[in-house]
């Protein structure tokens, strides 16, 4: 690797002032480097001082870091950033590959440093969401009444494919500034609302700002479990809002965490454990294709498109599954309780402190978690939920099916 003989790696944020923008220690390092690596844009910011050969990351561009730092081992290296390359930059790849005391990182003002200052909004209390190789879908977990957004775009089409999505959402109503080339010479920014924005497209280097106003008839979709029904496109096959709201509480999500939801039906507790943080991942297993179809727009509309869907019966449907989605921290079992081997096949993938919930609504399922309470203790709960509903001129209650609930938690080396 390159800093294995040729010192530290230099990573440079550069802003769209360019090479005017940069400081002395800045301006030193990317002199004296033999290789520069970076966008074209940024490469094309560089005076002729800067003799190093130029080289264009290749995309996809994640792949080719290794590839592309060994082919220029033990030659001085500099590599262009975006701003602050720590801050959904380059500098967290190059960390990985080369570690990060072989990096000398010179980050420069970010966009949404930028962005704040020109909005005077605090950097402290503004959500970041990055759309760059992201899914649009995923800015719809962020969407609350009140709340500013800074969206890191992706291109030029970004702000028209934001915009959509909010309108799409019940945020038609919310505030719209688009900030272009910020710090640069060519800065500017357009405002409007994104259910009637008609701007056309502007430069691709640009930041979303969003000030989120929801529709009168939006549907509040809070930050905890347990959203509306009727959030969830689905045939009947979901776990209740009251009883999801237990089950997730049984789950206890943490950042980082994965979940294996088995028997998805419409997705809705993997979704909701996803929405408890942005670095919960959830992998859900559902044996009918519609469904399987179903629980994907579920994701996407509630905010979480990467929840990963195996099609498939359980517990087969787990046996090929990566390594990284191979060791889930907690697993939810909503359907198949009687199907042989599936409880002892997700006990098992749990590793000391993973959790297990599984929750039936009949009798040959509750006797199988009676005796899984049995041999592995935990704690086994009945959830009895009721609605109040006309009966005539008056009110009376009707009882939902009542849910067994077993929840564990793995200890030592239990089988």
């Amino acid at each position: 690797m390159p800093s294995a003989d040729g010192g530290p790696v230099a990573v440079v944020g550069i802003g769209a002032d360019g090479w005017a923008g940069l400081n002395a220690r800045a301006r030193d390092e990317l002199r004296g480097a033999r290789a520069l690596i970076g966008a074209p844009r940024q490469l094309g910011m560089l005076p002729p001082e800067c003799a190093g050969e130029r080289i264009a990351w290749p995309s996809p561009l994640r792949p080719a870091v290794r590839a592309l730092l060994a082919a220029h081992s033990g030659r001085r290296l500099a590599v262009l950033a975006s701003g602050d390359p720590m801050f959904f930059g380059i500098g967290r790849a190059l960390a990985d590959e080369v570690g990060a005391d072989r990096l000398v990182v010179l980050p420069h003002p970010s966009s949404v440093s930028y962005a704040c200052a020109r909005l005077g909004w605090p950097v402290e209390e503004t959500e970041v969401v990055s759309l760059v190789g992201r899914p649009t879908d995923s800015l719809a977990l962020s969407l609350h009444a009140g709340r500013r957004l800074l969206v890191l775009s992706a291109g030029a089409a970004t702000p028209w494919e934001v915009a959509d999505l909010l309108t799409a959402r019940g945020f038609g109503p919310s505030l719209l500034t688009v900030l272009e080339q910020l710090g640069g010479d060519r800065e500017r920014s357009v405002h409007g609302t994104a259910g009637s924005w008609r701007h056309p497209q502007g430069d691709p280097l640009n930041v979303v700002a969003v000030e989120c106003r929801p529709a009168p008839d939006a549907l509040r979709l809070s930050t905890v479990p347990g959203l509306p029904d009727q959030a969830y496109e689905s045939d009947g096959q979901l776990t209740k809002r009251h009883v999801r709201a237990a089950t997730l509480a049984a789950l206890a999500p943490a950042p980082g965490e994965l979940l294996w939801d088995v028997g998805g039906g419409s997705g809705s507790v993997a979704v909701e454990w996803m929405r408890a943080h942005r670095t919960c991942r959830a992998v859900c297993v559902e044996q009918d294709p519609v469904r399987a179809s179903r629980i994907e727009r579920n994701a996407a509309a509630l905010g979480v498109p990467g929840l990963r869907i195996l099609t498939g019966r359980a517990p087969e449907a787990l046996a090929g599954l990566p390594a990284r989605d191979a060791a889930p921290d907690a697993v939810f079992v909503g359907g198949g309780l009687t199907t042989p081997g599936l409880l002892s096949t997700c006990w098992d993938a749990l590793a000391e402190g993973g959790r297990l919930v599984a929750n039936a609504v009949t009798l040959e399922s509750e006797a199988v978690l009676a005796d899984w309470y049995g041999r592995h203790g935990g704690e086994l709960v009945r959830l009895a939920v009721a609605h109040a509903v006309p009966v005539g001129g008056f009110t009376g209650w009707r009882q939902a099916m009542p849910v067994t609930q077993w929840s564990a938690v793995k200890r030592g080396d239990e089988r």
